[in-house]
């Protein structure tokens, strides 16, 4: 297959796709209309206690006034956003949200002399910051699974870091790069087929692209200058984006500088930011405090079912390793019946093969432990974790953060990283947690929880906060 052959495969199979960034823009002004109605609705059942008269007459600006949040997406790059992680797209919606009602109330004060309702303009922003980037995650998903929805881009470069760009886009098909061919000037890898795409020939044959490539990923660290300069001089693509030899750094708070026109990436590191650790444990308290009131009735009746199902303890407290090393009891939902060492051992010499899967994941699908029924629905919902909301008020652990394992699940993971997770506190949740669950091996674990501590932000919390719900309604990966 030649290159010209593939520019007109790639023209024909992303035609449908042009209009795919619509679907976003379409989706947002529902979701803005949805949480305008839920704002007026929130605002009449409180009326019960605050008297209020709902004019739709007065609110027919507002509705008109909210549509400019999607033109303020548009604006900033989100429409169609390719290329964008998760992550910056979240704060990129939050921060032009907050702008847009900051507009509205600023309108409503100076000009309207406040015709529109302080609890409705509240309420509304309220379901404008939960509704849309929830929409949005759906359709992105929808149309990504479907092939819909992204851009072709070349990669140049068939080595290993071409390889690595190729299996993380191939992955991550929301961030809508999508590979459709490699270049390389190394003979021997031409006409393979590196993570998926073919490798169809030398460097000078990126000209022959045409315009149906829109972007080009320069994964060729070693390259040497001049040959990279004439490249990035010849290139006359839409995206261009060059990979530096920079692996396991951390990627999100890099920041590009200039020194009198010498390029430095300024690299933060923010857990190390005391004002960013008392931020953090503002969140922790801001949510952790009223959840862990609104679900004591539920931890209550959850704790007189594990009673009747098996008497003893409804609440399990083991001793896990917090932030720098100091030993903390972390408080669970009893799910598996007493004295389970023996149980285990026995289960695992009847099925050898599931002792390997426990050596991986420390989990196993049909734990003969857990309590009949009562075990089996906390687990999966994930509300045996609930009492570790006190954990939380008590400043042990952190709604986010790496987990904490027993000293047996640790003793598997290398030193330098144990070091690394003592560094902050453990958390409830975390980003393996949302992205792999329980079928999240060590080395998922420990890539994941890497990538948190050193790329921690209070947008990521936020994120990783919104991904638990969907994790935990879904279902995925819980066992």
């Amino acid at each position: 297959m030649t290159v010209l052959a593939l520019s007109r495969i790639t023209r024909i199979s992303f035609r449908a796709r042009s209009w795919a960034p619509w679907a976003f823009v379409l989706s947002d002004v529902l979701s803005l209309e949805l949480a305008l109605i839920l704002g007026c609705l929130l605002r009449l059942a409180m009326s019960v206690w605050f008297p209020f008269e709902l004019g739709p007459e007065l609110y027919r600006g507002l509705a008109i006034g909210i549509l400019i949040i999607p033109l303020v997406f548009g604006l900033t790059g989100l429409y169609p956003g390719y290329g964008l992680g998760a992550l910056e797209r979240f704060r990129g919606r939050i921060y032009a949200t907050f702008l847009v009602f900051a507009v509205l109330i600023g309108w409503d004060y100076l000009i309207l002399a406040r015709q529109w309702s302080r609890g409705i303009l509240l309420g509304t922003l309220l379901f404008a910051l939960l509704i849309p980037p929830v929409v949005e995650a759906w359709v992105r998903e929808a149309l990504s699974l479907r092939g819909w929805w992204g851009i072709p881009v070349a990669i140049l470069g068939a080595g290993r870091t071409g390889q690595t760009v190729a299996r993380c886009l191939n992955r991550d098909r929301s961030l809508g790069m999508v590979p459709v061919v490699v270049l390389d000037d190394d003979r021997a890898k031409w006409n393979q087929v590196l993570e998926g795409v073919p490798v169809l020939g030398p460097l000078d044959r990126v000209g022959e692209l045409g315009e149906d490539v829109k972007g080009i990923i320069l994964a060729m660290p070693g390259l040497d200058r001049p040959r990279l300069m004439g490249l990035l001089n010849d290139l006359s693509f839409p995206h261009i984006i060059l990979i530096p030899n920079l692996f396991g750094v951390q990627s999100l708070w890099v920041s590009a500088r200039d020194f009198g026109g010498v390029l430095g990436l300024e690299i933060k590191k923010n857990l190390l930011v005391p004002s960013n650790r008392v931020l953090k444990r503002a969140l922790d308290l801001a949510f952790g405090v009223p959840l862990l009131i609104l679900c004591a009735p539920l931890l209550g009746l959850l704790a007189l079912w594990i009673k009747l199902v098996d008497r003893g303890p409804a609440f399990y407290g083991q001793w896990r390793e917090g932030a720098d090393g100091t030993p903390i009891r972390v408080w669970k939902l009893r799910t598996m019946c007493q004295n389970t060492e023996p149980m285990l051992e026995l289960y695992l010499a009847k099925y050898p093969d599931e002792r390997e899967h426990w050596q991986q994941h420390f989990k196993l699908r049909k734990d003969p432990r857990v309590l009949p029924c009562v075990g089996a629905f906390l687990r999966r919902s994930s509300l045996d974790e609930l009492p570790q909301l006190w954990n939380v008020v008590r400043g042990e652990m952190s709604l986010v953060g790496p987990r904490p394992f027993p000293d047996y699940h640790l003793q598997s993971f290398p030193a330098e990283f144990r070091g690394l997770r003592r560094s902050v506190l453990p958390g409830i949740t975390g980003l393996w947690q949302v992205s792999a669950r329980s079928d999240g091996d060590l080395q998922i674990q420990q890539s994941q929880d890497t990538y948190y501590i050193r790329n921690w932000s209070l947008w990521l919390d936020l994120h990783i906060l919104v991904r638990t719900v969907g994790a935990v309604l879904a279902r995925q990966g819980a066992y």
